[in-house]
């Protein structure tokens, strides 16, 4: 009977040795979610650390070591590049606290503990949601189409870049409408129509399994730029085709008073070249007739003589025509 209670205390001791050199919850991870800017703090569960306890953190596949306790002794490995300022160990407890955490920061962490009595160790997976505020802004295209445009306005609230996450519009404490996301990142958006005169409280809110966004619309000031966006939908073609129509006629009448100075222009050198053609001819025709003179010259050739009857007779002689 003896023997067995002693191999039952060899036994346990073995074991206890076992857990202490090759660890303890080898196997046991434990999962955190966080949104994103948010703080985290992974405990050691560890009450007060020894003087001769040395605890150690790693991050990522490659288990690079971020945090460490050693002698009493906090040295911070790789925090400058892969967290910057944003870790604090706890001197007392050896726990972590991730501050104004990042998409970048999710993953796997491990803790490992040395102890003068045993190893152990832990595993946690941080996985980091991105939850961004909502915007809410005028709808200008569906503003512009809708046939209620005159009496409401539409207004639109968007998130970019989210997964896991819901959308909704609130008015006042009821949900008017909402849209969901799983695990894939994506932009969502949720239109709204609003009566100008509508004096309820609106809101639009990005919420995840953790913690949520509100934004609150602005009904007056959102709605006013969409009815000024609507007014100048409508009028814009108006303007544009008065504009237009002021641009064909000035065109029209610019190339009517074109067309006018040229075809005076022609007439105008048709009649200078008829002159031209006239004179001309005119000097073709005076070049054409050669005008001779000749000069006469008498030559008498007998003196006058008297006839019987008392008469006398003059005789000329021939006529030669010099030229």
């Amino acid at each position: 009977m003896l023997k067995i209670i002693i191999s039952k205390a060899t036994l346990c001791l073995f074991l206890s040795l076992i857990r202490g050199v090759f660890g303890a919850n080898t196997d046991e991870v434990k999962s955190i979610s966080v949104t994103e800017r948010d703080s985290v703090t992974l405990n050691t569960d560890v009450t007060e650390i020894l003087k001769t306890d040395q605890i150690l953190w790693m991050f990522g596949p490659q288990e690079t070591r971020i945090a460490e306790i050693h002698k009493q002794s906090i040295d911070m490995f790789d925090s400058n590049e892969t967290f910057g300022d944003r870790l604090k160990m706890d001197r007392q407890t050896g726990s972590l606290t991730i501050t104004d955490i990042r998409n970048e920061h999710s993953g796997l962490y491990k803790l490992t503990i040395i102890s003068s009595r045993e190893t152990s160790y832990k595993r946690f997976t941080v996985t980091v949601y991105a939850l961004p505020v909502p915007v809410i802004s005028s709808n200008y295209s569906n503003s512009s189409s809708s046939s209620s445009s005159v009496s409401s306005c539409s207004v639109l609230c968007s998130v970019l870049n989210v997964s896991a996450v819901s959308l909704s519009w609130y008015k006042g404490n009821s949900v008017l409408s909402s849209i969901s996301v799983s695990d894939l990142s994506i932009s969502l958006s949720l239109p709204l129509e609003v009566e100008y005169q509508d004096k309820n409280t609106y809101s639009c809110v990005v919420n995840n399994t953790i913690t949520n966004h509100t934004t609150h619309l602005d009904t007056e000031q959102l709605c006013q730029t969409s009815r000024e966006a609507s007014q100048a939908a409508i009028f814009l073609p108006v303007i544009s085709a008065l504009v237009l129509a002021g641009l064909a006629a000035a065109m029209y009448f610019l190339y009517k008073k074109h067309k006018g100075k040229k075809h005076k222009g022609k007439k105008v050198d048709g009649s200078k070249a008829s002159t031209q053609r006239l004179t001309t001819a005119q000097t073709e025709q005076t070049e054409d007739v050669e005008i001779q003179y000749a000069e006469a010259t008498f030559h008498p050739q007998n003196k006058p003589q008297n006839k019987a009857n008392g008469t006398e007779e003059i005789i000329y002689s021939s006529v030669n025509m010099v030229t």
